[in-house]
């Protein structure tokens, strides 16, 4: 007998899926077909002006996970760990009564590299998870010929781990992105987002209903590289891509001149043709998990949320992956439906990726963490109100930036400071701080207050 009224959380995210890659988002690539995200947004909320705390893996998971700027735990780049006398809000939830499940990645001790065989590791519990379930990311998961984790175990059983890892090295040896986009050696049941999309759905029919539960599901993908099964990719294969941002890199610092690919106008759009049936093909296993709630009857005492932990260049400015402040990695798709959220709203309420931390726990009714950065949402979501925050910020170990709904300062150390006007010209092309340097001064004490206040 469930032992209370309690909602449900369902918390999916992807791994590396940028704001506009959205069916019927604005600027969105006609031919991507993403009908489940499409009806979580329909059912719900939409935030189209939510930012990452830090354009990169483990940090952006870390901030998220404990409702802190990544500068407050050290957390500025990938050989980064959460702190272990830092609460998580998978502990909140724990020591308040739910289950809490994981299937997929984590990245909150990304240095180590042992899932555990069914990846339920130790310390997967001490951050807070009752039922872990943790599995190795895309090239974590392709860089060993022996199984470190439960993704690789399963390969190993089916026989097609030798392969997978194989070819991993022969994409990372010809370059991830320039050689690297091509199909999947491993049919679409034995992909990882299929398999970790597989799990979730398990854990839904299977959970029993005597407590709440929160399960947090983390998609490796579309994350570089760019190779979806043959199945999924054909459907893109020779369609029509939106042009990517051409830049002369004129006013970007040399640190991220430095990261040119050197890619024709075609090549990028076949991995944007990649990065589409990755996508869908999350959006397929998130159907499954609909489906899931609705057999068992779950589906209205639900709250289900989306997101990603940064976005992904796509050849924008000549760049690939994350790591810079710009548009396209900067900003996630965040998307919020369940009881008591009113369907079919867009908000253009500013949001910042660890927000997502005390609205889970105010949706919940569990208390919030204390002293932490993150400010709950949970007003927006109750048509309370409809502004947040009056800027986001972000930062990683070459830059921080703030953005307003109207401009964006970067800060570069050591280098030139960038300055846009994101209301008249969004493709970030024309840096404007000498130019409007009355404006570049005010963010950039904006910028200095916000993060002296997390210390």
């Amino acid at each position: 007998m469930r032992t209370t009224d309690k909602p449900n959380i369902l918390f999916i995210t992807a791994d590396q899926h940028r704001y506009d890659y959205l069916e019927s988002v604005e600027n969105a690539p006609a031919a991507l077909q993403t009908p489940n995200l499409r009806r979580i947004a329909e059912q719900g909320i939409y935030f189209p002006n939510c930012t990452t705390n830090a354009p990169v893996c483990a940090p952006a998971r870390i901030a998220l996970a404990t409702g802190l700027q990544p500068s407050r735990v050290g957390a500025l780049d990938n050989g980064c760990f959460l702190p272990a006398n830092v609460p998580t809000y998978y502990q909140q939830l724990r020591d308040n009564g739910y289950r809490v499940g994981c299937v997929g990645k984590l990245d909150l001790a990304k240095p180590d590299g042992y899932n555990g065989r069914f990846g339920d590791r130790p310390r997967a519990y001490s951050w807070g998870f009752t039922h872990p379930e943790e599995c190795e990311g895309k090239m974590h998961a392709g860089s060993s010929p022996t199984p470190i984790g439960p993704y690789t175990h399963y390969l190993e059983e089916k026989g097609l781990l030798k392969a997978f890892h194989d070819d991993y090295r022969n994409r990372s040896a010809g370059g991830w992105i320039k050689d690297g986009s091509y199909d999947s050696v491993l049919p679409t049941e034995d992909f990882e987002d299929t398999y970790i999309g597989r799990r979730a759905a398990e854990f839904i029919q299977q959970i029993p209903e005597d407590f709440p539960w929160h399960l947090f599901v983390s998609f490796v993908g579309p994350h570089d590289p760019f190779d979806p099964p043959t199945e999924y990719a054909d459907k893109y294969r020779d369609v029509a891509m939106p042009p990517h941002i051409a830049d002369d890199m004129h006013g970007k610092p040399e640190w991220v001149k430095q990261r040119v690919v050197d890619l024709t106008p075609e090549e990028i759009a076949v991995t944007r043709r990649q990065y589409c049936a990755a996508t869908e093909l999350i959006d397929a296993q998130i159907g499954e998990m609909l489906a899931a709630l609705e057999q068992r009857g779950m589906l209205e005492n639900t709250y289900i949320l989306y997101s990603s932990d940064h976005g992904e260049m796509l050849g924008d400015h000549g760049l690939y992956t994350k790591s810079v402040a710009y548009e396209a990695a900067l900003r996630v798709p965040l998307l919020i439906a369940g009881p008591g959220i009113a369907a079919g709203q867009t908000s253009d309420a500013l949001v910042e990726l660890i927000d997502v931390n005390p609205t889970i726990c105010e949706l919940a009714d569990v208390p919030v963490l204390e002293n932490i950065d993150a400010r709950s949402i949970a007003s927006v979501l109750r048509g309370e109100s409809e502004e947040h925050r009056t800027e986001t910020v972000s930062a990683l170990r070459n830059f921080r930036c703030i953005r307003t709904a109207t401009h964006k300062l970067i800060e570069n150390y050591n280098d030139v400071t960038e300055l846009y006007d994101l209301s008249t010209a969004p493709t970030e092309l024309h840096n404007i701080a000498q130019t409007e340097r009355r404006l570049a001064t005010q963010l950039r004490t904006r910028l200095g207050r916000r993060f002296r206040a997390s210390l």
